[in-house]
């Protein structure tokens, strides 16, 4: 399955990420090379396999829950976009 640049365009658009012509065109051939390894990865008989969900012999060691210091107000508002004293100021979500 061959990818368009223009796919390619929209899914950087999608990503959020700002591509040069060469890098389209690499990213291109390498998600059409990917996306044609799960056409061949479709065509497996798999009806006789028994569907794993993970490791069930792993034994998972809880923690402790214990308090631990916070970050001071100061050290938390720095990374702030806006804020009025000690509370974060964002956009409204509902007009």
């Amino acid at each position: 399955m061959s990818l368009t640049l223009d796919e390619v365009k929209h899914i950087a658009n999608l990503a959020r990420i700002k591509l040069t012509p060469e890098e389209i065109e690499d990213y291109r051939s390498q998600l059409s090379a990917i996306l044609d390894n799960f056409e061949r990865l479709k065509q497996l008989d798999t009806r006789n396999i028994i569907p794993i969900t993970g490791d069930f012999h792993t034994q998972i060691e809880i923690r402790a829950d214990k308090p631990a210091p916070g970050l001071l107000l100061k050290d938390l508002m720095r990374n702030a976009a806006d804020f009025d004293e000690d509370q974060f100021c964002v956009p409204p979500v509902f007009e």
